[in-house]
This record gives structure tokens, sequence and C-alpha cells, in this order.
């Protein structure tokens, strides 16, 4: 259930690293859709965030990444181990001192069709009270299936799941949102669609061009 209230302040944690082997090891972040990277994408979509942290290696323009990144505090880590996973990245971006915020999103880096909207949804889900509403909501995709890192969560249960776990290196996902109070949110607009293999960026790119010349 969503209120008139407000929106809560929120930070963003984008995961940007990942071996990408279904890509041949390729820089995925740094793909193109539509003229833009991947990553670049994403930071436009969560540019209302009051802080944002990239777990990932910073690349050629990891300092102007996103069109409103100069207007945003934006922080950079790797996780620990690298290759560590999922939870060990979050982990890494939950030691940043600058995330203060109430609610923070938690976002792949390969997100070509998040945009503000999505982003303002996941947010605006979570204004309910605190002790019985929801601690997450989530994207599902047309399957289905769960999207964590298309999803905003409360930003204590989600930190208080992160310290039962004990050590993150090599956790899954679901072991850390599992048991979460959770919003699911249906996603015509495909906002939680990634690009895991090249067929799914051809796809992007496809829907991306066919957007484009529609707005000419």
């Amino acid at each position: 259930m969503t209120t008139g209230r407000t929106p809560l302040p929120f930070d963003a944690i984008v995961l940007a690293g990942g071996a990408a082997r279904r890509l041949g090891g390729a820089d995925k972040p740094r793909l193109t859709v539509g003229g833009r990277s991947l990553l670049e994408r994403v930071l436009d979509a969560c540019a209302a965030a009051r802080t944002t942290v990239v777990v990932g290696p910073e690349g050629p323009g990891s300092e102007s990444s996103g069109t409103a990144a100069a207007t945003r505090k934006l922080r950079w880590t790797r996780e620990q181990p690298a290759g560590g996973g999922p939870v060990a990245a979050v982990a890494a971006a939950l030691a940043e001192p600058a995330l203060r915020s109430p609610v923070l999103l938690l976002l792949a880096a390969d997100l070509p069709f998040l945009d503000a909207g999505a982003v303002r949804r996941l947010v605006a889900a979570l204004t309910d009270d605190e002790a019985s509403g929801p601690q997450a909501a989530m994207l599902v995709d047309a399957e289905g299936r769960d999207q964590p890192l298309a999803a905003a969560y409360r930003s204590a249960p989600l930190r208080a799941a992160l310290d039962a776990l004990g050590d993150p290196a090599g956790q899954p996902l679901r072991r850390l949102t599992g048991g979460l109070r959770t919003l699911r949110l249906p996603d015509p607009d495909g906002a939680s669609q990634d690009c895991d293999t090249w067929e799914d960026l051809a796809r992007a790119r496809h829907r991306a061009a066919q957007e484009q010349a529609a707005d000419e």
C-alpha cells in the first residue's frame, strides 16, 4: 500500500561488479544502450538519491557517470574479497558512512529501462508505518520472478539482516532479503529487465532504438 505522504529520503547502492561470464567477461556496466552506458542509465534513474555508492571498478568517465552526478554525492567502493558476490558488495556499500537515509535503493548496474518513475514508485511504497508496513518493495518481472536488485529497502532492517548473516562472502542475495516483509510491485514497463547475455543486450538496444525513433 502507498500513501499520499512525501516519500522518505533515500540513498542508492549500485552493484557494478561481477564476472559477466555470459558476456565473455566484458565490462558490462559500460556497455551501451541507446548511446549511454548501462551504468550511466541506472545512475540517471536514481539521480534523486542523497548519496549513491557504486560497488565495482572505477573506469573511464567514472567521476562524471550520469547526467546528475555533479549534483549528488557519488562514492565508489569494492567488495571484499574481490568476487565475493552480491551480499559482500552490499556489505561494502553499507560500510560507507555517507549512507544515512532511512531508505536504500539496491540496484543492478545493468537495468537499461529503469527510470526515475520506477524509482519513485519503489521508494513511495515504503512510506507506510515502519512498525507494520513493508520493509522492502521490489519489482516482479513478467515471469513472476522477484527482482531484489530492482528494489527499495528500509535501511535498519536491511542492516540488521546483514549483521545476522555473519560473513557475507559467497552468500546468496535471498539469504539477505528473503526474511524481510516485502511488497511486490508489477513491472509492466520492464524497468527490471537486465542484460545478462548478448541476446539480452541486443533486445535492449532494439527497444531503445524503437523508443528513440518514436520520440523523433
